[in-house]
Order: structure tokens, then C-alpha cells, then sequence
């Protein structure tokens, strides 16, 4: 049988009750991966355990949890030599393809449909490397990954955006909660655990490259884009906890991505809607933002997304908007920021190859951020666009805008010999060793029938609650506020920036429903009627409490991208104003609180993910302790690690 993983893995299983001493479990040899999980059927669980967890410490679940181990997840000699010899056997088409991943969203389509036939020109004729996927769902992604890997001559590269596990993207996927959230629990297992389940699940439904950690200082009140993505503000925190994700994940074979180099953690500015400018010094970076990367780099990590930055005191040199600018990855009616600026981070040599290869010896693989954003497009064509990220140091250009035109000016260059043979062969090299290593020469199609085997698993729910239960943040208490008195006149008001029709806000109020609470409930976003606005202030008025779930959730390239809509926020400082009992739970952007400093009583969730909205409904009655703790400072409220520590009433 050809051999799948590289090297072994050993686990280490404790007994659910945290009493017995650790047992050694089984090495699993050597193996075919699909032969693996199709014939034994066996997944490597994360044993849960819902005890008690408390802060800065090893809880009792990550003691039961299995420890995963492995060797360092690298190309090995073999792979080196293997795409050597094959890179001096490709075209310059072939080579240039391989530079070049397209974005999708699958679907099912005929192969006859021009969905279809596009996407297989681009890889049969176009000679692309690989395929990142957005939203779909999860059997139509695996099995036009499958087609696609049929269709091509040499293997794919597929990629996912998995901060949060797969279910970032497929909705029928179990989702975790965002990495602030994991970091409030002050337990960096979380995230070791966290990413073994994100690259087991990325490699079952055929995805071999993660972009995930993020690995940016959120230091930041106003960054509209990163916020709770990034592990809180102290390079410390950032740094454990990320590379404590990296390793589960590559412990999986599948690689990992520290993104967005060399830091969007200082923005105000999203660089789906423009180009952000950090004006400081280089100092600067290598005492903050960068320490987290270092780490990444020093761990083993296998690849770094270089972000559409500027930064002046590094690479000054200047860029004017181009005159006929069509948009990019912006939303629908958002503003785009427009200015003339300065060369981003993902053309720039200084940044790429001077910093990142030279100085801090990254070996791996660069990748762009998407090559489709406004910070990018508002300034370069995609010809120009990716003929100047290569040459600066990138490896893969992911999401292209157009990606005929960026291939077109690729070859050009090549043609010209703006873009040395020589740097093409290194870059093209680099990619086809890690494809040799995440086993893709050996066996390139995923098993269908072993997907509802492996992803969402009930102990990965499991996982899911523990690190939601031990999340929630409790940053000021009322008197009297918690646990809910469940005798009073109770509201339930959902806001949020998003549009989904009040779905958002049902873990939370099914929980309190499911134990009994009784209370009136409403739900606006932006574009509600004027009707349901005085349905929520009536609701509101009538009230003796009001728990108002605030669901201002980062949303990239969207013109309210972390706020929550007016119509909602009137309401909630009439509440205020009134001196009624207001319980508030942010269930997305924790700065938003700054906007209501009088609120007497208010809770952090992070995100709006089903476990952190049921965890934050048993968390207000009482039914569990409250142990999180700030990752971030609430400037003019509360420093970071703030968390009043409540135990189950």
C-alpha cells in the first residue's frame, strides 16, 4: 500500500474523570489515510469533559483531551528532490499556472454548465495551482475538488480560510468560537486542540492548506476588519496561542498559514474596502507585531499570507489610484477609501524578501492576501498586480480578480525577462515539495463516504462548548443583575450589522426559553421596518430587564463592518437613559461597549457562534461559572485581563 502520512502519531488518552493517571494509547503506523478512516473507521477524538475550567491553567478537559505529537511538518529531502527533478520537466505555461490559485464558492453545476467548464479551463488549460473555496456546501466543495484534481496534470493545492475550523466556511460544519474568545479562556490548549480537529477536518473533505492562524496584534479599538480574528493585543498571547493552533493543525499533515505579515492589527481601515497605512517606524514591528510571526517561523509553521499594508518607513516608495478603478471585494454600497498611498506589503521586496526570506529566515511558502481586494486593485491592474507580488517574494497569488489577465502579465514578464527563469523555478520548486509532502503525488482524490465519518463529530461539539462555556467574560456586574431574576418582566433585543432575519440570536434565546425563562423577544438590523423597530421599543419600555444581545460582528468589506445599526442602538440608550436593568452580551466586536459606558451590567462573548450564544445564556442564569478574561483593553473602560469570576449559582 502507498504510504498517505509521513510520520506517525502518537496519542495519549487520559480517563474522562481527570483521576487516573495517563495512559499511553496507540501509535497509529504509517498508513493510507483514506483506508484509515474508511475501513476502521476511527477518528482521532478530542475526549471532552465538561467540568469546571479555570483561567491560566491546565483544565481537566485538556488533560483528558489526546495529546497529539509529531515531528516537525516540512517538506523532507525526498520531497526536495522529487520537485526538482520535476520543475526542470514543466513548461514555462506549467510553471507560471502553478503561481496562480483561483477562488470559488462551489455549487453543484452540469459539466456542462459554464460554471463548470470555466473553472475546468482555467485548470486544464490555464494550468492553475490551486483552488481556495469560500462558502458551499460541504460535498459539493470535495467533490468539485475531486473533478478539478482529475482534470489537472499535475496536483492541486486546496485551500480554506479556517480560523474557526471549517465551519468558518460550510455552514453544515461545527464552527468554533473566534481566537479572542480562545484566548479568554487563558488556556492555549484550546487551540492545540482546536487546530488538530481544523486540519483533520481541512484533510477529510480534501483541503491540504489552512489560512489560518491570524496572527496580528489587535491593538487597535477601530480596526474594522481584524478585531476578535486576532488572539487579543499582547504579542505573548498572540504568539502561544497561535502557534499552538499551527501545531494541531500541521500534526494533521495539512498546512498551516500565519496571517496577515507583518501585522493588520493596527488599522483603521479595511483593506477590503482600501489601503491601510501603518506609518511607524521599523522598531516598532520587530517589538510587537512581529514577535508572533517570529514564533510561527521558529514552530515550523508551513506558509505566511503577506497582508495589502503600507508602511511608510520601511518601503516609501509612492502610489497614485488608478483612473479607472472597477472595485474589488468590497460590499455593495461601501465606501472605498481612495487616496494616493504607498506600496502595500504584498509587492513590496523590502517587506517579503528582505525582512521575511533574509532576516528571519522563512524557508515556506509566501501566499498573498487575495489579490481581488480594493487595498490592491485601487492601485495596480491584475497584470501589473501579479507580475510585482512575484518579484517581491510570493509564491502563490490567491483570488485573482481576473485571472487571465494576471496570468497574461505573468508570461509577459517571463518573456521578457523581467521575471528571471531562475526565481520561477525556486518559487514553483517550493510549491511542488509541499505538495509532495502533504501527499498529493501519492493519492490526490478524497474518499466521499468517510466526510460523515470525521467532521462534526460529537466530540468536536464537545470542544466547541468547552471553549465557549470557558470564554464568556463578565466585565461589569450590577448589583442584582446575575443571575437573571426570572420573576421580572423580561425582554430579549437582538441588534445586529448582519441580515440574517433574527437567526442569529436563537441560541440564546432558546436557551434561556429551554430553562424556563419567559420573555418578550425582538430582533432589528439595518434594514428593518419601522414597524419592528416600535415592536422592539415597545417590548422594551414594558420590560422591567432587558437582555440585548449585540451583535456587531466583524464583517469584512462591508460598510458597518463591526457596528450595529442605529435603529437598534437608539432603543438600547433609551433603556439607559430610563435606569432600567440592561444585561448586555456583545456576541461579536467587544469595543463595541465603549458606545455605552453607562451600562451597569455587560458580558463578552466574541462571536455569535451557536456555543457562545447558548454558553452566554446558561452563564446569565447562573447554570455555569463565568471564568474569561479580557485579551484586549476597553479603552476607557476596563484593561486587558478583566473578568469578574462568577461561580454556578
Amino acid at each position: 500500500m502507498k504510504k498517505f502520512l509521513n510520520s506517525s502519531l502518537t496519542v495519549t488518552a487520559l480517563a474522562a474523570d481527570g483521576k487516573k493517571a495517563c495512559m499511553a494509547g496507540k501509535t497509529f503506523l504509517r498508513s493510507v489515510f483514506f483506508l484509515y478512516f474508511s475501513v476502521f473507521s476511527v477518528v482521532l477524538p478530542l475526549k471532552a469533559n465538561h467540568g469546571t475550567h479555570r483561567n491560566h491553567g491546565t483544565s481537566s478537559s485538556a488533560c483528558s483531551a489526546f495529546q497529539v505529537k509529531s515531528e516537525r511538518f516540512e517538506p523532507s529531502k525526498k520531497s526536495w528532490n522529487f520537485a526538482t527533478k520535476l520543475v526542470k520537466k514543466m513548461t514555462v505555461d506549467e510553471k507560471v499556472g502553478q503561481l496562480v490559485h483561483i477562488g470559488i464558492n462551489a455549487r453543484f453545476a452540469n459539466q456542462q454548465s459554464p460554471f463548470y467548464k470555466d473553472l475546468q479551463r482555467h485548470i486544464v488549460e490555464n494550468k492553475l495551482g490551486g483552488i481556495i473555496f469560500f462558502g458551499a456546501p460541504i460535498y459539493e466543495t470535495t467533490h468539485v475538488a475531486n473533478r478539478m484534481q482529475e482534470a489537472a496534470k499535475y496536483p492541486l493545492l486546496m485551500s480554506l480560510d479556517a480560523e474557526t475550523g471549517i465551519g468558518m466556511r460550510f455552514e453544515d460544519a461545527t464552527n468554533f468560537p473566534w481566537a479572542m474568545a480562545v484566548t479568554a479562556t487563558g488556556n492555549p490548549e484550546f487551540a492545540r486542540r482546536m487546530g488538530v480537529v481544523t486540519g483533520r477536518e481541512a484533510r477529510a473533505i480534501g483541503i491540504q492548506h489552512v489560512y489560518a492562524p491570524v496572527l496580528d496584534i489587535n491593538n487597535n479599538a477601530a480596526n474594522p476588519v481584524i478585531n476578535v480574528r486576532s488572539f487579543g493585543e499582547d504579542p505573548e498571547d498572540v504568539a502561544r496561542f497561535g502557534v499552538a493552533f499551527a501545531e494541531g493543525i500541521q500534526s494533521q499533515k495539512v498546512i498551516a498559514t500565519a496571517k496577515h505579515f507583518p501585522g493588520h492589527g493596527d488599522t483603521a481601515i479595511d483593506s477590503h474596502r482600501g489601503l491601510p497605512i501603518i506609518d511607524l517606524p521599523r522598531s516598532r514591528f520587530d517589538s510587537l507585531e512581529l514577535l508572533p510571526f517570529k514564533r510561527a517561523i521558529d514552530a515550523g509553521i508551513g506558509s505566511i499570507m503577506v497582508a495589502h499594508i503600507a508602511l511608510p518607513q520601511i518601503d516609501n516608495e509612492q502610489i497614485k489610484p488608478l483612473e479607472n478603478y472597477q472595485g474589488g471585494d468590497a460590499e455593495a454600497g461601501a465606501e472605498i477609501v481612495s487616496e494616493s498611498a504607498y506600496i502595500p506589503a504584498t509587492l513590496s521586496a523590502k517587506v517579503q524578501t528582505d525582512i521575511l526570506r533574509k532576516e528571519m529566515g522563512f524557508q515556506g511558502l509566501i501566499v498573498s492576501d487575495a489579490m481581488s481586494m480594493s487595498g490592491l486593485t485601487l492601485y495596480f491592474t491584475q497584470e501589473e498586480a501579479g507580475v510585482r507580488a512575484f518579484l517581491a517574494g510570493t509564491d502563490i497569488l490567491e483570488k485573482p480578480e481576473n485571472v487571465d489577465a494576471m496570468l497574461r502579465g505573468l508570461k509577459a514578464a517571463v518573456a521578457s525577462g523581467r521575471i528571471p527563469m531562475a526565481k520561477l523555478d525556486e518559487s514553483v520548486t517550493r510549491q511542488i515539495a509541499w505538495k509532495h509532502a502533504v501527499g498529493l503525488f501519492e493519492n490526490r482524490i478524497t474518499p466521499i463516504d468517510q466526510i460523515d465519518r470525521i467532521v462534526s463529530a460529537p466530540d468536536v461539539t464537545q470542544l466547541t462548548d468547552e471553549i465557549a462555556n470557558a470564554a464568556i467574560t463578565l466585565v461589569r456586574h450590577g448589583e442584582g443583575d446575575l443571575p437573571l431574576d426570572r420573576s421580572k418582566k423580561i425582554a430579549v433585543l437582538g441588534i445586529s450589522n448582519g441580515f440574517d432575519g433574527g437567526a442569529v440570536m436563537n441560541p440564546l434565546a432558546s436557551t434561556l426559553r429551554a430553562n424556563g425563562v419567559k420573555f418578550t423577544q425582538a430582533y432589528l438590523q439595518e434594514n428593518s421596518l419601522q414597524a419592528q423597530v416600535d415592536a422592539a421599543r415597545k417590548a422594551v419600555n414594558e420590560a422591567d430587564t432587558i437582555v440585548v444581545g449585540l451583535y456587531g460582528r466583524v464583517r469584512s468589506g462591508a460598510k458597518n463592518s463591526v457596528g450595529i445599526p442605529e435603529n437598534g442602538a437608539a432603543i438600547l440608550r433609551e433603556a439607559l437613559a430610563s435606569n432600567k436593568r440592561v444585561i448586555g452580551i456583545s456576541f461579536g466586536n467587544p469595543y463595541i461597549l465603549m458606545s455605552f459606558p453607562e451600562m451597569k451590567t455587560n458580558l463578552v462573548a466574541y462571536g455569535d457562534m451557536p456555543s457562545l450564544g447558548r454558553a452566554a445564556g446558561r452563564a446569565i442564569l447562573g447554570l455555569q461559572p463565568i471564568t474569561g478574561k479580557l485579551p484586549i483593553t476597553l479603552p476607557g473602560l476596563h484593561p486587558r485581563g478583566t473578568g469578574i469570576q462568577l461561580q454556578r449559582n
